[in-house]
């Protein structure tokens, strides 16, 4: 081989020795970097275990607790109850029940002295008699003085409204037990019901359901 054609040939040569030092170089560098993520992820690994160790030492022994299958279900939040305005609303009504008002033109004049709203048919009463309605709940007020039975029976009005109560009962009492044999409180409860924008109509109860002692009271609906 002439000196002029091994020149071509050498610098090829050269060329192939540096691409491969290149190569080497390149492999050699992606190995430390390979080296390097591997002990990065070792150390993370024993810091992870270390960490769980001593967490386990400050905590000492636990038993876990057995799954027994139980929905996690929230339960939903009551509303919350305004009970100042229950209060405000229960006492406005208390004071507007008068003792002074005159109902007796209002109060029809039949048997057990029945009262009906304007524009309030006369069927209703007689349904009320006859028990049309079911009785959803009652307050019995013997015993109780004047002030305590006008503000029992302001707070048990405004109940039954809250309670969605249609037809209630109010025992009065017959008036045995007082002076004179006298019913002091049927007169004063027929006024304060009068009163109440609530009631709708009220009457005298049948026999079996208290006859002259209690009043059955249909309430808005």
């Amino acid at each position: 081989m002439s000196k002029t054609d091994a020149a071509p040939a050498l610098k090829d040569f050269e060329a192939l020795g540096a691409a491969l030092k290149r190569r080497a170089k390149e492999a050699a560098a992606q190995a430390a970097r390979e080296r390097a993520r591997q002990a990065a992820e070792e150390a993370q690994r024993r810091q992870v275990a270390r960490q769980r160790d001593e967490f386990a030492h400050a905590v000492g022994p636990v038993t876990q607790v057995p799954d027994k299958g139980l929905a996690d279900l929230k339960r939903p939040q009551p509303a919350p109850e305004p009970v100042q305005r229950h209060l405000d609303e229960q006492q406005a009504l208390q004071e507007a029940l008068s003792d002074e008002v005159d109902i007796e033109s209002l109060l029809l004049t039949d048997d057990g002295l029945s009262f009906r709203r304007p524009g309030i048919g006369p069927d209703v009463v007689t349904k009320l008699r006859r028990g049309h309605w079911a009785i959803q709940s009652q307050i019995d007020l013997h015993g109780l003085r004047r002030d305590e039975a006008r503000e029992a029976l302001a707070g048990y009005i405004r109940e039954s409204m809250r309670r969605g109560h249609r037809c209630v009962r109010v025992v009065h009492g017959k008036g045995h037990g007082s002076p004179g044999r006298q019913p002091v409180l049927k007169a004063k409860v027929q006024r304060w019901l009068a009163q109440c924008a609530e009631v709708v109509a009220f009457a005298q109860a049948s026999g079996p359901q208290g006859g002259a002692g209690a009043l059955i009271v249909l309430l808005k609906g």
